[in-house]
């Protein structure tokens, strides 16, 4: 694993100490985007409203920017947290859009 695809110092730390278990705990999330007909970048965007859904800052961090490595515009990420609104609500779905654009913006920086 590059330290490019770690998100978060915690994550770090935790593959330094548990390198196996975290290998296992990323194989498993290839292995189920490939199991079923779901394309991948609808996959993605899934795992995005998912954790939009349960308010992780840092999984809505990291699936955004896997949503814009898997070639996911951010109109389409934007997108997808708006249809959540009837569903998780207002609040939640401004939450998650404001930590989708932390990485959408670092990126255009760049």
């Amino acid at each position: 694993m590059t330290d490019q695809k770690i998100p978060s110092k915690n994550y770090h730390d935790l593959a330094t100490l548990f390198p196996e278990a975290i290998a296992a705990l990323e194989n498993l999330g290839t292995t189920v985007r490939r199991s079923g007909p779901i394309d991948n970048k609808t996959a993605h965007l899934i795992q995005l409203a998912a954790a939009a859904a349960v308010q992780s800052e840092g999984s809505v961090h990291s699936h955004t920017r896997r949503a814009l490595e898997a070639g996911i515009s951010k109109e389409e990420i934007y997108h997808a947290l708006l249809l959540l609104i009837s569903t998780i609500g207002f609040p939640k779905v401004t939450a998650a859009f404001s930590w989708s654009r932390d990485i959408i913006e670092a990126q255009e920086r760049k």
